[in-house]
C-alpha cells in the first residue's frame, strides 16, 4: 500500500496541496497511474483567472512531479529516507486547457537513471485527451534523518540532515531543528523554535511551550537556542512574551542538567553550565562562561555575570558580579574571586590578581560602592578591560548588584565543603 502524504513528505519544495488523489496503477519501479479531481474550490483557481477558472500549467507539472517522486521512493532500490528534488523540465509542451470538474489521469514512467539522477517521462489526459507532456529531471538524495515510526512530527516541521528523533517524541509545525541533533524519547519541542545543530535533546524535556506568564495570550512568541547544547532530562524551556521582547534566547555550548527551568524573556549566552534544578525566572539575563549550581533560583530581571560562579542552592535576587563566588540564600553572598573557573579558562594569574584587588576594594574597603569603582579605576596598575568590565557590569545595574561579604564562619563552612 502507498502512503502518498507520507511520500511526498520527502519531495523537497512541493506545492503545499496534495496533488495525487488516488493510485489506479503501480508497476514497482516502472510505471505509475494516478488520478487528480479538480474541483472548483482549490485555491488557485480564485486568482488563475476570476470568472474563467484555469488550472495552471506549473501545478499541472507539480502535480506530474509529485507521482514521479512517489514513483522513485517506491523503488526498491531507492536509498532510505531518500529525498527527491525537482532539477529540470525538459521539452514541456501543455496542450488543452483543465477546468473544475476535469479529472486529470496522470501517468509517469521512469528512463534512464543513475543512482543520484532520473529521468521520468511525464502526461497528463482528460478523458482521452493529452492535456500536457514533460520529460522531469530530478534528483534523489540520500537523507540521514532518523524518525521513530511513533514519534509525531508534523509536516510542517524542518528537521535538518543527519538529526535523529527517538519515540514517542512530539514536534509542533512551526519548529526548525538544525543538522545531526538527536532528540530523545518522549521529548516535546512546540512553538516558533528554533534549534541549532549538533544539539542534544535528553528524554521528556519540554523545549518552546508557552510561557507560565498569566499575562500571555497565546501571541507569536519565540525560542532562539543555538549550536551544541545539551539540554538533559525533564529540563524545561519557554519561548518570550510580548512584553518582555517575544524572544528566549540562548546562545551555544551551554549545558543544562535535569530538570533546569528557563522562564520567558531570558537571554543565556555561550558556555554556561546549570546544575539540576537550577531556576531562572523571567527576563534573567546570563553571560557567558557563568555557572548555576544544582538547586539555585535567580530572581527575575537580575543578571549574572561573565564567568560568575553561584554555589548550590543559592537564591540570587540581585545582579551577581561576574568574576566572583555567590553563594548563599539568606541573603546571597559573595566568597571572593571565582579563581579556579577563571584559571580552567586560560586568564593569566595577573589578571586574577587585579581582581582580587578589585574585589577587596568593594568588599573590605570602608568605601561605599560610588567611591570604591572611583578608587579603583584611579588605581592604574588594575587597570585591564576585565576590570573594566566589572565596573561597567555594577554602573548599569538596574536591580542593584549583590556587594555582602561572606562572613568569616561561613567562609569556613564552604571551605570544609
Amino acid at each position: 500500500m502507498i502512503s502518498i502524504p507520507t511520500l511526498l513528505d520527502r519531495l523537497c519544495y512541493r506545492y503545499p496541496s496534495l496533488m495525487v488523489d488516488r493510485i489506479a496503477e503501480h508497476a514497482a519501479g516502472r510505471r505509475l497511474v494516478a488520478v487528480k479531481n479538480v474541483t472548483v474550490n482549490e485555491e488557485f483557481f480564485q486568482g488563475h483567472f476570476p470568472g474563467e477558472p484555469l488550472m495552471p500549467a506549473v501545478l499541472m507539472l507539480e502535480s506530474l512531479t509529485q507521482l514521479a517522486a512517489i514513483l522513485l521512493l517506491q523503488r526498491d532500490e531507492a536509498p532510505p529516507n531518500a529525498r527527491v528534488y525537482l532539477r529540470g523540465v525538459n521539452d514541456a509542451k501543455f496542450r488543452r486547457q483543465v477546468v473544475p470538474g476535469d479529472r486529470l489521469r496522470l501517468e509517469v514512467s521512469l528512463g534512464r537513471r543513475r543512482a543520484s539522477l532520473a529521468r521520468v517521462h511525464a502526461e497528463a489526459f482528460v478523458d482521452e485527451h493529452l492535456v500536457a507532456e514533460a520529460e522531469l529531471l530530478l534528483g534523489l538524495v540520500p537523507d540521514r534523518t532518523e524518525v521513530h515510526p511513533t514519534a509525531i512530527v508534523h509536516p510542517r516541521a524542518q528537521i535538518g540532515e543527519g538529526t535523529a528523533i527517538g519515540p514517542h517524541a512530539s514536534i509542533g509545525p512551526n519548529v526548525r531543528i538544525g543538522a545531526n541533533c538527536r532528540i530523545g524519547s518522549s521529548a516535546v519541542i512546540e512553538g516558533w523554535t528554533e534549534i541549532g545543530d549538533d544539539t542534544e535533546i535528553y528524554p521528556f524535556a519540554s523545549i518552546g511551550l508557552v510561557p507560565q506568564d498569566l499575562k500571555f495570550r497565546g501571541e507569536e512568541t519565540r525560542l532562539v537556542i543555538g549550536r551544541r547544547n545539551i539540554f538533559r532530562e525533564f529540563v524545561t524551556i519557554n519561548r518570550g512574551t510580548r512584553g518582555g521582547g517575544g524572544v528566549t534566547a540562548i546562545g551555544d555550548r551551554n549545558v543544562f542538567m535535569a530538570y533546569v527551568h528557563v522562564a520567558h524573556d531570558c537571554q543565556v549566552g555561550d558556555d554556561t553550565i546549570f546544575g539540576p534544578h537550577a531556576t531562572l525566572g523571567g527576563h534573567v539575563t546570563v553571560e557567558d562562561f557563568a555557572n548555576i549550581s544544582a538547586g539555585s533560583a535567580v530572581h527575575q530581571f537580575c543578571r549574572v555575570g561573565q564567568h560568575a560562579f553561584i554555589g548550590g542552592y543559592s537564591v540570587v535576587t540581585k545582579d551577581a558580579l561576574p568574576y566572583a563566588r555567590t553563594v548563599g540564600s539568606r541573603p546571597a553572598r559573595i566568597f571572593g574571586t571565582n579563581t579556579i573557573g577563571l584559571m580552567r579558562r586560560g586568564f593569566s594569574p595577573a589578571v586574577v590578581e587585579k581582581l582580587k584587588r578589585s574585589f577587596r576594594y568593594l568588599l573590605q574597603s570602608k568605601l561605599n560602592t560610588t567611591r570604591a569603582l572611583q578608587q579603583i579605576q584611579r588605581d592604574r596598575s588594575l587597570a585591564c578591560d576585565e576590570v573594566q568590565y566589572l565596573i561597567d557590569f555594577i554602573r548599569t545595574s538596574q536591580r542593584g548588584v549583590i556587594l555582602r561579604r561572606a562572613t568569616r564562619r561561613a567562609e569556613e563552612v564552604l571551605a570544609d565543603e
